[in-house]
């Protein structure tokens, strides 16, 4: 299979382009070709969706636009196993993973076509300020033109669709640029929504590397909105070139998950299993650090040890696998070294850390100091920190001493305490007796610090995609 970019419903795929192979990580057989994108692609793309917003985007209605996004979700549910067919291989995410991964996406689309129908504004009660009677005032939102869309690999459709699905609902046309290692999962998504009606110069794919492609797009002046999930170092050189773009940034974690004396040991040894290991902790809210009261905490360690033992690693499109490969070797070799680092220095292996080409085993640490890279900067690979404490107050002082915030879990049956200690977490979302992995399409989401900037899930991403304007009347009679 070879593809390319799709700009106004045309694909640029000539023999001649350069071209980059896509390896399945799992066992590196090739999956197709990618004809990249050149800077010239990218700004036929960028003038097609400026051109197409202003001529079959702004005249589109509401209900058109909800009508072809719930086209999309009815199509994603007839082409669930094609759509988690490629996250399996392109991915290597394990099947059952994939399949979840295209359930939640359906769920956004589904959203999005609801919200795309009740985008409103408000009125402005004029008369409050002296000489406002007889005026009247009226807000409404208008979308903003042309959003640039750059996605990552870990959740390559469901991700994707939080910036496309909204940014459609709102009436934005919009450039999209998926990461090189998972491009087919995006390309089939712009096929996808053609099938669903969607009118070409609306939704443009760009297939290329961040350099040709990537830096043109936050660069251009007919760009009004990126929308960005990547790394810290990428999310500021975004920012810093952006100008006066508005920028959604959703960055790094390394999430905290607070185990209180009361909390249910089976319950959340269960969870944080899944919520640590899995797609081999390539999740930006995977539990990397979690802190056990001490009077739980060498009944907590045992049994998460051995509930780690029972996960299966192997081929990710076997619907039992648990744990499957990381998206390349040098992320694999890069997570080792980080384990080997810790053990130097004082840390504890207490299960897994072996590696064989992309795949490393689900691992556990104890005696972690808080400058090891393990817990002090994004892990992102399946190793999570197991470490005791006493207090409340020294819990939250610790779980606040990171460059991130994204979001964290504390577990406890004190509702008084829930609430005290989610107000005094740093972080743009806590979860109560849930793990931080958890996430729902449909609430605010984005971190504070260093681990972004705005709010993703679907209300929150057209509001950010949308601008308000006013509109006043002076009504004709007395003052």
């Amino acid at each position: 299979m070879r593809i390319g970019s799709i700009i106004n419903g045309q694909e640029r795929n000539e023999k001649d382009r350069e071209s980059l192979a896509v390896l399945n990580p799992y066992n590196h057989e090739e999956i197709g070709m990618l004809a990249l994108a050149t800077e010239e692609d990218l700004n036929d793309a960028v003038e097609t969706a400026f051109c197409t917003y202003h001529d079959i985007m702004k005249p589109m209605s509401a209900h058109e636009r909800a009508e072809i996004l719930r086209n999309a979700a009815d199509l994603l549910v007839e082409q669930k196993d094609e759509f988690a067919s490629i996250l399996v291989q392109e991915a290597g995410k394990p099947l059952k993973y994939s399949k979840g991964e295209v359930d939640r996406a359906i769920q956004v689309l589904r959203f999005a076509s609801e919200l795309a129908k009740n985008i409103y504004g408000e009125l402005i009660p004029m008369d409050a300020a002296p000489r406002g009677q007889n005026r009247i005032g009226m807000v409404t939102r208008k979308p903003l033109g042309v959003v640039g869309a750059i996605t990552p690999f870990n959740f390559p459709l469901n991700l994707s669709l939080h910036k496309l699905a909204p940014a459609i609902a709102a009436g934005n046309t919009v450039v999209f640029k998926p990461a090189e290692k998972t491009p087919f999962s995006a390309y089939k998504l712009v096929k996808l929504f053609e099938q669903a009606g969607l009118p070409n110069g609306i939704l443009n794919l760009v297939i290329g590397t961040g350099k040709e492609v990537g830096e043109p797009l936050v660069q251009h002046d007919k760009v009004n909105k990126i929308t960005f999930t990547g790394s810290v170092p990428v999310g500021k050189n975004i920012r810093a070139s952006a100008g006066l773009k508005k920028v959604t940034l959703e960055l790094g974690s390394n999430s905290p998950n607070i185990l209180f004396e009361d909390a249910n040991v089976e319950d959340t040894v269960e969870k944080l299993t899944t919520g640590a290991f899995a797609f081999s902790g390539q999740v930006c809210i995977s539990a990397q650090r979690i802190y056990v009261h001490h009077t739980i905490y060498e009944e907590f360690l045992e049994k998460y040890k051995e509930r780690t033992k029972m996960l299966t690693i192997g081929d990710p499109a076997n619907e039992a696998t648990d744990i499957g490969p990381m998206i390349n070797e040098d992320e694999s070799k890069r997570a080792k070294e980080w384990i080997d680092d810790a053990i130097e220095n004082g840390a504890t292996l207490q299960v897994g850390g072996e590696r064989t080409g992309t795949v490393l085993e689900p691992t556990i640490m104890t005696d972690v100091k808080k400058n090891m890279k393990i817990i002090a900067q994004e892990v992102f690979a399946p190793i999570v920190s197991v470490m005791p404490f006493k207090t409340e107050e020294e819990v939250v002082k610790r779980s606040n001493d990171s460059i991130y915030g994204l979001q964290a879990g504390l577990f406890t049956n004190n509702i008084d305490r829930a609430f005290r200690v989610a107000d005094q977490l740093e972080m743009g979302g806590v979860w109560i007796n849930e793990i931080s992995t958890y996430r729902q399409d449909n609430h605010p989401y984005g971190g504070v610090k260093q681990s972004g900037l705005g709010k993703e899930g679907v209300k929150y991403a057209i509001e950010d995609m949308t601008e308000m304007k006013f509109i006043g009347v002076k009504l004709q009679g007395k003052e």
